[in-house]
């Protein structure tokens, strides 16, 4: 989730052509493409299935704690708030709903680059919860616990959410506190381009779904889904999830995405500090403003950072498919799109291999949810892209190819990371050991 950072856009929006502008704005003419990584990860009590709370010698607040020596930089919403995220340079760390602990790296030229970040990361904060008495687990979704069991962050956003979000689409609450993902950032030289590397990596949904689907196991029980991560974003709020037919269908353009994003309700409105629940879409608040002041550029920024369809556009492109796994699968997901929407070839030669309906994606999107690479017609479009990355990254930069390795494996064995997580499942002998070999 963003960070929120303090209001400093506060410019009067006057027209949709400025909402455009963002994108505009945002483009590389310069061609340099960088890769940048997020990767979500869920606490437990060392000993423990249950959730980790915020308050506490061991709950999430004191593990922000301990990273201070290392010249983190705390991040509250007021002087007499909780420490809510960190921040040191370009990197962030920050919370999720329900606990996730999130890194938001810094944007890198080369996704081995990225990965090493995220590699020292996980390395240190290994480390911190073992000193707080917690543990690092690696899943898509947690498997155990229900929602009215789960804690909340104590951070405003989160609040207006639940009362806004949580009342549009019956897994709303489950995206926010139970889910986990492994995201990558990428950047685009022109409207063009973008447009190219949204379509590509769109089409490639229930590929990327498949690939890195590592969620079976919801509420202590099998769930029949491979990825229930994935299912959950399916009625969350339709209006703002999900993958828009202009992804699928070729035409996108920076005007259609901000139609569709003018359609989307607030979840919220900050004002003085405060954060509002104005029942508006955005363009009702770009044609009427709100209690005699117009929208605002900052307003604009709020509502793209909550919008979710499964490849989104800010400042940068993000591909939001993946579940969270591992390190070394992390750092391959980057490694794949590098490979594949940084050559121009590769981006085409996928969008020609992932050509269908946006009936047709719709379907295989819910196969892949549910039967993982094991879906019909999915492993053998998995084993298509992955060769198109591999060509991208052997034009781009060689350097980068070890990365798919563990992504190789996956593929060749037919079947995504979640059948093992089943089967660990059911031959466990208890909770805590379950979750031990998922540890990272």
């Amino acid at each position: 989730m963003s960070l929120d950072a303090r209001q400093t856009e506060v410019q009067p929006l006057t027209s949709e052509q400025a909402l455009e502008e963002t994108f505009r704005s945002a483009e590389r003419r310069d061609g340099v493409g960088l890769v940048g990584l997020e990767h979500e990860k869920l606490l437990f009590p060392v000993d423990g299935a249950g959730a980790v709370p915020y308050e506490g010698r061991g709950g999430v607040g004191a593990l922000l704690g301990a990273f201070l020596p290392d010249g983190w930089e705390p991040f509250r919403e007021a002087p007499s708030l909780p420490v809510i995220a960190l921040t040191r340079g370009k990197v962030t760390i920050s919370l999720e709903p329900g606990g996730q602990f999130e890194l938001s790296g810094a944007p890198y030229a080369t996704a081995r680059q990225a990965h090493a970040e995220n590699v020292d990361h996980l390395a240190r904060l290994k480390t911190l919860t073992a000193q707080n008495g917690q543990r690092l687990v690696g899943l898509g979704y947690r498997p155990f616990l229900r929602l009215a069991e789960m804690p909340w962050m104590p951070k405003s956003r989160y609040g207006a959410m639940k009362q806004t979000l949580g009342t549009s689409g019956s897994h709303a609450l489950n995206m926010m506190l139970m889910t986990t993902t492994a995201q990558v950032s990428l950047d685009w030289r022109d409207e063009a381009d973008c447009a190219r590397k949204v379509t590509a990596a769109a089409r490639m949904t229930p590929v990327t779904v498949a690939m890195f689907a590592n969620s079976p196991i919801v509420e202590g029980a099998v769930s029949g889904f491979q990825s229930f991560r994935s299912r959950v974003w399916n009625d969350v709020d339709r209006a703002r999830c999900g993958t828009p037919s202009f992804m699928i269908d070729g035409s996108f353009s920076y005007r259609n995405y901000v139609s569709w994003a003018l359609e989307a309700p607030l979840l919220f409105l900050r004002r003085d500090g405060k954060y509002l629940t104005p029942k508006l879409t955005f363009g009702e608040l770009l044609s009427r403003g709100f209690e005699g002041s117009p929208a605002l550029d900052s307003d604009w920024v709020d509502h793209l950072s909550t919008l979710f369809p499964e490849v989104r556009i800010k400042r940068v492109l993000e591909v939001r498919s993946a579940d969270a796994v591992d390190g070394p699968m992390t750092g391959a997901l980057a490694a794949l799109m590098r490979g594949l929407l940084y050559d121009r070839q590769a981006v085409d030669e996928l969008t020609a291999a992932t050509a269908m309906t946006v009936e047709q994606h719709r379907v295989l999107h819910l196969a892949a949810q549910r039967d993982g690479l094991e879906a019909k017609g999915l492993l053998g479009l998995a084993r298509d892209v992955l060769s198109i990355a591999k060509g991208g990254l052997s034009r781009l930069d060689p350097a980068d190819l070890p990365l798919l390795a563990p992504l190789e494996a996956v593929v060749a064995s037919g079947r995504s990371p979640a059948a093992g997580v089943r089967e660990a499942f059911e031959t466990r002998t208890s909770d805590s050991a379950f979750l031990r070999q998922f540890a990272l």
